[in-house]
């Protein structure tokens, strides 16, 4: 566990070194699609929109494209899970990723990356 000092509100220095369960980790995804049968940028809104919004009903992530928006073809996602075990992380970003791959219709994933990132 990494140690950290942080000033709180108070002006106090407060440390994690004897804190039980006070990791912050962050399950992040970087998700490539392409989206064959889009013609404008207004098709590809429209595809993303309902992957995005499905990704966040299920899973309770966040998620937002991120990448190569002037693309008619092609999105890129991105995704974040807050949680206080990198399993649990892991897991939830991988079902999500799951998901996308079986679910989104109008697109194929095309290639992903994950990462579990530790703050505070």
């Amino acid at each position: 566990m990494a140690v950290y000092a942080r000033r709180t509100k108070s002006g106090r220095i407060a440390s994690n070194r004897h804190r039980k369960g006070s990791l912050l980790l962050i399950g992040t995804c970087r998700i490539t699609l392409h989206i064959p049968h889009s013609q404008s940028l207004k098709q590809k809104r429209g595809t993303v929109k309902s992957v995005l919004a499905r990704l966040h009903n299920e899973f309770n992530v966040s998620a937002a494209e991120i990448d190569t928006h002037d693309a008619w073809q092609v999105a890129t996602l991105g995704i974040a899970y807050v949680s206080t075990s990198a399993a649990h992380a892991d897991e939830v970003i991988a079902k999500a990723v799951r998901f996308v791959e079986r679910q989104a219709v109008d697109a194929v994933l095309t290639d992903y990356e994950t990462e579990i990132v530790m703050a505070l």
